[in-house]
């Protein structure tokens, strides 16, 4: 069944960018080719790290900038070609609302090492932490840290409707972003919205904070083999950056102005899985809830979903998960339903991810054309699903649902659709 046009949101611009480059056209390219954008680590020094690889943005962005600062730069590239397509210009006011998921903002070592020596005692504590918010040499450090400082700078290009709004739940905070995207535009305060996820947070405490965890790929000697979602020699996770913008506006409106859309929202839903800060809850229950969510949310069935794009992170338990999560959806139809993960060739972008994501499944949509999971060789039988493997595949895809899950247990999933 269709929603009436009222409802309906449609996606009239993309923007995106990632470690194979700048733009919806480069990108498409470079993972329709299969092409890994991990590599050894270049702007800090890795010596002693256990994984000393990523899939880093580099010529594009300013490799002496703060993550925070990174993570503004992607996400203003991805906005900006995302409103250059949708036909609304950048200078006059945005008519709707701006929401962006960005990383947790964290001091890096140099920063606390410098605040370290300004306390008495050189423990920093509460106490010492307002001292230096009111310490005038200190206050440039904390406007560079300060939680929803991206949105607020993107929102001075933008000017949008109201306040802008930042979001962070971790690796689902991209689909999170368009989750309240779609929100806002069905109540009816708006009748657009520009939603973002970008994260550029790869540094050595990251590195290292994933590689206690136990949570990081240690494929060193070969970085680009190193995501390997679903592949049952799989050994962790490969860090990314990246950013993703769309426009979503109401269908009618979007009709009406005479927009080019390029696809719809059709349906989000949203699970909260509170087992383990890290883990998945084994039985798959929340994750499967959340899929079921989507599908209902946007008025069809399980047997309507024609592709699904995978969280698909490249660590044991995740994968292992999912898998069971789609099974519990999708049944006996499950291990000939095409499921396959991007993060293969990115890595994974943490809060862009659901983002980047999302604008991948509707080129799928628009190409007729299943990206794939690369580095596929060894099928995992805890994980037995089509993951599309390794080579591109031209197919039917009319009705796409695409996973996100994120640490601490927010699991967002989307359904994208190629009609209202």
């Amino acid at each position: 069944m269709n929603r009436p046009d009222n409802s309906s949101i449609a996606v009239t611009g993309m923007g995106m960018v990632t470690s194979l480059g700048q733009g919806i056209a480069a990108n498409w390219a470079a993972m329709l080719a299969g092409q890994s954008g991990a590599a050894l680590v270049r702007r800090f020094a890795t010596d002693g790290l256990r994984t000393r690889f990523a899939a880093t943005v580099e010529s594009i962005c300013d490799p002496t900038l703060r993550p925070t600062d990174r993570t503004e730069h992607l996400a203003m590239l991805a906005m900006t070609e995302a409103l250059a397509q949708s036909g609304h210009a950048a200078g006059p006011r945005f008519p709707g609302k701006l929401i962006v998921g960005v990383p947790p903002v964290q001091m890096e070592w140099p920063d606390r090492i410098d605040m370290a020596s300004r306390c008495d005692d050189g423990d920093i504590n509460d106490r010492a932490l307002i001292r230096a918010a009111a310490d005038q040499q200190m206050r440039p450090l904390f406007a560079k840290l300060r939680f929803g400082k991206t949105a607020e700078h993107l929102a001075r290009h933008l000017r949008p409707l109201g306040m802008p709004v930042t979001i962070s739940t971790a690796c689902s905070s991209g689909a999170s972003a368009i989750q309240i995207g779609v929100e806002t535009i069905r109540r009816g305060d708006a009748d657009a919205a520009i939603v973002i996820g970008a994260d550029a947070s790869v540094s050595p405490e990251m590195l290292l904070r994933f590689g206690l965890l136990s949570a990081l790929s240690r494929r060193n000697e070969t970085p680009e083999t190193a995501s390997r979602p679903f592949d049952k020699t799989r050994d962790g996770f490969v860090p990314g950056e990246g950013a993703a913008a769309l426009v979503l506006e109401r269908g009618t409106v979007a009709a009406q102005r005479g927009a080019n859309i390029l696809g719809y929202i059709r349906g989000v839903g949203e699970r909260l899985d509170a087992y383990h800060r890290v883990r998945q809850r084994p039985d798959a229950g929340p994750v499967g809830e959340a899929m079921a969510a989507a599908i209902r949310d946007a008025g069809l069935e399980p047997d309507d979903i024609d592709y699904v794009s995978a969280h698909g992170t490249s660590t044991g338990d995740n994968d292992r998960v999912e898998s069971l999560g789609l099974h519990h959806v999708f049944g006996q139809r499950t291990n000939k339903l095409p499921v396959s993960s991007i993060k293969s060739m990115i890595g994974h972008t943490m809060s862009a991810a659901g983002a980047i994501e999302a604008v991948a499944s509707l080129l799928m949509m628009q190409h007729q054309t299943l990206l794939p999971t690369i580095n596929f060789d060894t099928p995992d039988p805890d994980a037995p699903l089509d993951v599309v493997p390794n080579t591109a595949r031209a197919a039917k895809a009319h009705h796409v649902l695409s996973n996100s899950f994120g640490f601490g247990g927010q699991n967002v999933c989307i359904v994208l659709s190629d009609t209202p």
